[in-house]
């Protein structure tokens, strides 16, 4: 029988925050801070400012309106203040009782009643005053300020805080703080203390804006952890086993594949092919992330690597997070590799039983060289017969249990497939440093000859008929037009209109159209909830042509190729985000047909765009360039949401900023390599300080 103590709500609170060892309380900082150190004058408060006051109670009262309230009135000898508390206890108006004085701390505001505070706190007056700032951290449900005060306090005074750093690391960090005019570096246990208390004589920009040299120390511990810990898997891999895929000389599958293919490759695509040739022919393991834009042809690319790995007697598999990328990748795959004898399998969450057990067979087998799907391929029933490459596309929707489970389908002689990661979201070169760091990363940085540039339109809601005429234009041309909302039904929430409701709409405003063949227009209608024979359906019908617009929800952001489709609508484009604009916009353009795309904005009821919608569409308008793109929605949103699932959600970075932060990572990319390798002690010492358990998604 264990002899452990229940724990109590605050300990599970503690935990729920992630703060279970000492460092973990150590490193949990405020979110703001309070000042405590001073009382002021009524007489001298600015409106709407947060202040502490010493005052008597001169009169109390419980009113019932409009609704049941306690108001005291408290008087420091130079003005009056009304305290307002709509939730209160009878502790609370004993303490409040008249004639008491006491310590309040609060936001005054002015008004045609006078000065007034709403729900301050208080205490009794008297007793010294902080010398320091009061922090304010970041809680949940169940836990006090006062319990995680005093539980960070005693975690800082417990936690070994000793320097983790080579001497020669220190050096620089002098140098730097120096030279921004700073005083000598700070060590951890300095910062730390001083972040939890800093006096009152401290600017609280540098403090809010983590450029206070408290700060800079911290940014730049986590950086060198992260470093270190990417590093480490790195080398771990280098010892790992893989398959050597040897591309043969000669009438290979390879170089049929080549032949047959009805376009040449770009140099950016041969340049990327023989980067992969060379990794798959090493005995280690892949971990390579291809990134292009959208229509930079990182398809083709793919499905040479899977030609080469299946022409060395290996099968390869292609994960996509969707049913709809998954099949275009599908029939694109099948349309290249089946006329060269190649059995290619298909395996989603929606199949039949039947279908679903034939395809279980010929992959177990071995008569399957190639399997596309969703992360149904990552299921247990589906057993590989030697799978050697898997191939991962839009990796950063896919959380890091699923790509671990991918590459842990070969069970051969302790090896592992070979990994190649694709993404039509471009990494800045400072998250590829960063969070991308244990990859090689290949960029397809050249488009297609014959892709038309995009022009990008702009266009408040109430032109909506303009748009409308111009769709009728295009339809007259022969070409086809998406119209894409953000929502399948009405919300009270979000007055937005929805596809069903458009769809009903263009049907109507479009009534009496005809395409340039003289026939009518069939207007369709997608979105996730329809059943997955519809889906198929209608969009087959709009990739033959037979339709000439389709409504849809955002489930047609990646993998759809309609080169006859040359306007893209996005409507409510304010409520979308860059990177996905950016996916959405990449589905025109893809003929030699010049495209457009409208991003129709609505304010609702505000007078204007807030300003993240607004610097969002100002660069949709100003850029086709997907590597400016990632770079500004890396700046509007940062490396935490632009990431995705990379990190299961749990952000790496806590503290360091990548947009400001350059500096300090490139020097924790060179420091890194001479610590684990001179002070091995250091570094593990360092990473586990810092990360603890999180250094495992890392290696995802």
């Amino acid at each position: 029988m264990s002899d452990a103590k229940p724990k109590t709500e605050s300990q599970k609170a503690l935990e729920k925050l992630g703060l279970r060892r000492d460092i973990d309380l150590a490193l949990h900082l405020p979110l703001r801070y309070e000042d405590e150190t001073r009382i002021v004058k009524l007489i001298d408060v600015r409106d709407s400012t947060p202040v502490q006051i010493e005052a008597t109670v001169t009169h109390q009262e419980v009113s019932y309106r409009p609704r049941r309230q306690l108001i005291v009135t408290v008087d420091d000898g130079t003005d009056t203040c009304t305290l307002r508390f709509f939730s209160f206890y009878g502790s609370q108006q004993k303490a409040l009782a008249v004639g008491n004085k006491v310590r309040v701390r609060g936001e005054v505001k002015g008004g045609f009643l006078g000065r007034t505070m709403l729900h301050p706190t208080f205490k009794a007056a008297g007793g010294d005053l902080p010398t320091a700032l009061t922090p304010v951290y970041p809680t949940v449900a169940g836990l006090p300020q006062a319990y995680l005060r005093k539980a960070v306090l005693s975690g800082l005074a417990r936690a070994d805080l000793s320097d983790t750093f080579a001497p020669g690391d220190l050096e620089w960090l002098q140098h730097r703080q120096h030279k921004n005019g700073h005083q000598p570096l700070w060590t951890l246990r300095d910062a730390l203390q001083f972040l939890h208390h800093p006096t009152p004589d401290v600017s609280l920009d540098t403090l809010m804006d983590h450029s206070h040299p408290a700060w800079q120390r911290l940014k730049a511990e986590e950086l060198l952890a992260q470093q270190i810990s990417q590093l480490q898997s790195r080398r771990e891999r280098a010892s790992l086993k893989a398959p050597q895929l040897q591309a043969v000389d000669g009438g290979t599958l390879h170089a049929r594949l080549l032949a047959a293919l009805p376009f040449g490759l770009t140099n950016a695509q041969q340049r990327v092919g023989e980067e992969i040739a060379k990794d798959m022919a090493r005995r280690i393991p892949m971990h390579r992330l291809l990134q292009g834009d959208v229509g930079a042809g990182k398809t083709v690319v793919a499905a040479l690597a899977a030609a080469i790995c299946m022409d060395a007697g290996w099968q390869c598999a292609l994960m996509a997070p969707t049913e709809i990328l998954a099949e275009q990748h599908f029939r694109k795959l099948l349309g290249w590799l089946e006329p060269l004898g190649i059995t290619t399998a298909w395996l989603t969450g929606t199949q039949k039983a039947k279908e679903r057990r034939a395809m279980l067979a010929l992959i177990e087998s071995g008569e399957a060289q190639l399997v596309v799907g969703t992360h149904a391929i990552i299921q247990d029933k589906v057993k590989f017969k030697n799978l050697a490459l898997a191939i991962i596309d839009e990796q950063h929707r896919f959380g890091v249990a699923q790509r671990l489970a991918l590459r842990n389908k070969l069970h051969h002689e302790d090896m592992e497939p070979h990994l190649l990661m694709m993404t039509a979201t471009p990494i800045p070169r400072t998250l590829a440093m960063s969070y991308y760091a244990d990859l090689d990363v290949s960029t397809l940085d050249e488009l297609p000859p014959g892709r038309t540039p995009i022009v990008t339109k702009v266009v408040n809601d109430a032109r909506r008929d303009e748009v409308i005429e111009r769709i009728r234009a295009q339809i007259s041309q022969g070409r086809q037009v998406y119209w894409v909302c953000p929502l399948i039904e009405e919300s009270e929430a979000l007055d937005l209109s929805n596809a069903t409701q458009t769809h009903a709409d263009l049907a109507e405003a479009l009534q009496g159209a005809t395409r340039a063949d003289g026939q009518p227009v069939l207007i369709g209608l997608l979105h996730s909830r329809m059943h997955v024979d519809d889906k198929k359906a209608v969009m087959g019908a709009f990739t033959a042509g037979l339709m000439s617009v389709l409504v849809s929800t955002t489930v047609i952001e990646v993998g759809v190729d309609v080169p006859n489709a040359s306007l893209m609508v996005i409507e409510h484009a304010e409520r979308f985000g860059l990177s996905q604009l950016h996916q959405l916009r990449g589905r025109v353009g893809r003929g030699a047909a010049a495209s457009a795309c409208v991003l129709l904005y609505s304010t609702g009821d505000a007078p204007r765009l807030g300003e993240a919608a607004r610097e969002r569409l100002k660069a949709m308008a100003e850029t086709n360039d997907g590597f400016e793109i990632a770079r500004r929605d890396l700046e509007i949103r940062g490396p935490g949401e632009f990431l995705g699932a990379r990190q299961s959600g749990e952000a790496m970075l806590r503290f360091a900023d990548l947009a400001t932060d350059t500096e300090l990572l490139d020097w924790a990319k060179a420091e890194a390599p001479m610590l684990l390798d001179t002070y091995p002690h250091l570094a593990a010492k360092h990473v586990a300080r810092w990360l603890g358990g999180k250094a495992e998604f890392l290696k995802a």
